[in-house]
C-alpha cells in the first residue's frame, strides 16, 4: 500500500505551517479586535502591499468641508471650495526570528512527551502576537524614551525589530491628558505626576471631551449604528480605577459596562466594560512614561491611550513566492539531522497617523501606575 506523507521541510507543509501561523498569530495578538480593512477600523490594515511591489505605501486624510455653501439668488460659480488633505506614509521591514531544537530522533526528543516542533511553531506565533502589541503601543503611546526592560525584553523603540520599520514620534501637544489629583494641580509632564495622580474616569471624559473638540476632530469606530471609542489601560492603572470608591468613579458604573448593543463585535471580547461610550481594554504593554528632560523611562507611570478610527496603520508584503502568504516558513536540519532550525519571516510595517505634524486619532493619559501590595 502507498502512503503520501509530508516530512520536516517539505515545501507544501512549510506553505500549510505558514497560512496557519498568519491567522493563529492575529487571533493570539491583544490588538487583533481594532484591525481591519475599513477606514473606520481603528488599526488600519492596508492593502496594497499584498497587491504591487514596494517598501512603502503612502495614504491621505481628506479634511472636512467648512465652507459656507449658497442659497437661492446666489452663484454658485466661484463660491466653491478647495479640498485639504494631507498625507502619511507606512513602511515596511523584515521581520524574523528561528528556533533551533533537538531533531526527531535524538535521545533528547525521546525524553519527552511533546513535540518540539510544533512547539517551535506555538513559540514564534506568540513572539510574532508579542511584537506586534509592543510596537503598536510604543506608536501609539508615543513613547520616545530610553529602551527598558519588559518581560524579561529590552524593548528599543530605535530599532526595527521594535518600531516595525516607522520610527517613533512623540505625541503631539495637543493630544496629551495628565492625571493631577488637587483641585489646584496641574502636570504637564510624566515627570510631574506623583503618587496620588492614579487613574480615575475622569480622565476617560478629558480624553472624549478632547476627541470631540479637537480640530480635526477623532472619528469615533461604528458597531451597530452606535459610535464607540476605545481606551487601552496598563493593569496598574485598571487596580487603581477598579478600586476607586469615590462618588462618580468605576464602582457606580460598573454594573452598567454594557447595553447589548455590540456584543457579537470582537472590540468587546474580553473588554473591560464600557464607559461614556469609550470601550475599556487593558494591556501590560501600554508603555512607561518619559522623562522629558532626560529621555529616561519613569516605570511608575503609564500612558494609557484613547484611540479612535485610524489612530494606527499596518501593512504586510507578500513577497514570498506565492504572493498569498505574508509569513515564510524554513525549515534546516543541522549536525546529519541532529538538529532542527525553524525560522519565520515576515515583511510588515506598523505606524501611528500622523498628519499634517498632529496625531490624527490617539491621545495618551499619563497617571501614576505601580504594583499594588
Amino acid at each position: 500500500m502507498a502512503l503520501t506523507t509530508y516530512g520536516v521541510g517539505d515545501a507544501l507543509t512549510a506553505k500549510r505551517w505558514a497560512k496557519v501561523l498568519a491567522a493563529e498569530t492575529l487571533v493570539a495578538t491583544e490588538i487583533s479586535p481594532l484591525i481591519g480593512e475599513s477606514a473606520g477600523s481603528i488599526i488600519h490594515l492596508k492593502t496594497e502591499p499584498k497587491k504591487e511591489k514596494g517598501d512603502q505605501v503612502t495614504f491621505g486624510l481628506r479634511m472636512q468641508l467648512t465652507g459656507d455653501g449658497v442659497t437661492e439668488n446666489q452663484t454658485l460659480e466661484g463660491n466653491e471650495e478647495s479640498l485639504t488633505t494631507y498625507s502619511d506614509a507606512l513602511v515596511l521591514t523584515e521581520l524574523a526570528h528561528a528556533v533551533r531544537v533537538k531533531g526527531e530522533n535524538t535521545i533528547d526528543n525521546q525524553r519527552i512527551l511533546f513535540d518540539t516542533r510544533k512547539e517551535a511553531r506555538a513559540g514564534l506565533k506568540d513572539w510574532y502576537a508579542k511584537r506586534l502589541s509592543i510596537g503598536f503601543f510604543g506608536h501609539v503611546c508615543g513613547y520616545t524614551g530610553a529602551a527598558y526592560t519588559h518581560r524579561g525584553m529590552t524593548v528599543n523603540f530605535a530599532l526595527p525589530q521594535y518600531n516595525l520599520g516607522n520610527a517613533v514620534t512623540a505625541h503631539t501637544t495637543n493630544r496629551k491628558i495628565f492625571a493631577a489629583a488637587g483641585a489646584s494641580e496641574t502636570n504637564t509632564t510624566d515627570e510631574g505626576i506623583e503618587s496620588d495622580d492614579i487613574f480615575d474616569l475622569r480622565m476617560i471624559d478629558y480624553a472624549k471631551e478632547l476627541a470631540r473638540t479637537t480640530s480635526p476632530p477623532i472619528r469615533p469606530v461604528m458597531i451597530d449604528g452606535e459610535e464607540v471609542f476605545v481606551a487601552y489601560l496598563h493593569p496598574y492603572q485598571v487596580t487603581d480605577m477598579r478600586t476607586n470608591t469615590d462618588t462618580g468613579q468605576w464602582m457606580d458604573f460598573s454594573k452598567n459596562a454594557y447595553n447589548g448593543r455590540g456584543k457579537d463585535n470582537p472590540i468587546y471580547n474580553g473588554a473591560l466594560g464600557k464607559y461614556n461610550n469609550v470601550v475599556l481594554r487593558e494591556s501590560e504593554d501600554v508603555t512607561p512614561g518619559v522623562n522629558s528632560s532626560t529621555s529616561a523611562s519613569i516605570s511608575t507611570v503609564r500612558r494609557a491611550v484613547f484611540l479612535g478610527a485610524q489612530a494606527a496603520a499596518v501593512g504586510y508584503g507578500t513577497n514570498f513566492g506565492d504572493g498569498a502568504n505574508a509569513y515564510k516558513w524554513v525549515e534546516k536540519t543541522f549536525d546529519y539531522d541532529r538538529e532542527l532550525g525553524v525560522s519565520v519571516q515576515c515583511l510588515m510595517g506598523l505606524t501611528k497617523c500622523t498628519f499634517n505634524s498632529v496625531d490624527f486619532a490617539s491621545i495618551t493619559m499619563s497617571s501614576y501606575a505601580a504594583a499594588h501590595s
